[in-house]
């Protein structure tokens, strides 16, 4: 959506998943200024194993735990990928210029390690859009507390939150809207 209606503004983009990758490339194919680069993002530079799903957009770099397989269908791990891990500060030159960037993150349950290895970033970003589990799904998972706490701690406040997932009445996750003061 933000290409269509924002074409000049670059989208800088990271996915591990060889095959997810590839059809990020096809898509985004006609667009100019989007960037793609084949790494999972964390805290440290490094490698790690990423946990496949048979959803492959519900993998993740931590184990994906018997919540999330319970909660939400096709889910449960089907096997293991190693990976190249980067921080999003190692990307600083992608975005020299730019003071006003958005930067979303849905990296199932590893957005606290992201947010960690992002500190220089976040001081250009006017928003941050986070996806966070209000209960544990992957294992070992931080919560929408720890991100929001540390977001807190970097100069962000919480606008709003959006598409939410509730089962059993109870808030399982949703994408929150930071915006920094």
């Amino acid at each position: 959506m933000s290409r269509i209606a924002m074409s000049s503004v670059p989208i800088i983009a990271f996915e591990p998943i060889p095959a997810e990758a590839e059809i990020f490339r096809r898509v985004t194919a006609r667009f100019k200024d989007v960037r793609l680069h084949l790494v999972a993002l964390g805290e440290q530079p490094g490698e790690a194993e990423i946990h496949l799903s048979r959803s492959l957009d519900s993998s993740s770099l931590l184990p994906i735990g018997e919540a999330q397989t319970s909660l939400f269908k096709n889910t449960d791990e089907v096997g293991t990928l190693r990976v190249p891990v980067k921080r999003l500060d190692d990307f600083k030159s992608e975005w020299e210029g730019y003071s006003r960037i958005l930067l979303k993150i849905d990296v199932q349950g590893f957005e606290l390690a992201v947010l960690k290895g992002a500190t220089e970033t976040l001081r250009r970003c006017a928003h941050v859009y986070v996806e966070c589990s209000e209960r544990e799904l992957y294992v070992g998972q931080a919560l929408y507390q720890d991100a929001a706490g540390f977001l807190e701690t970097q100069g962000f406040e919480l606008r709003s939150r959006h598409n939410e997932t509730v089962l059993d009445r109870r808030l399982v996750q949703a994408d929150y809207l930071f915006r920094h003061r």
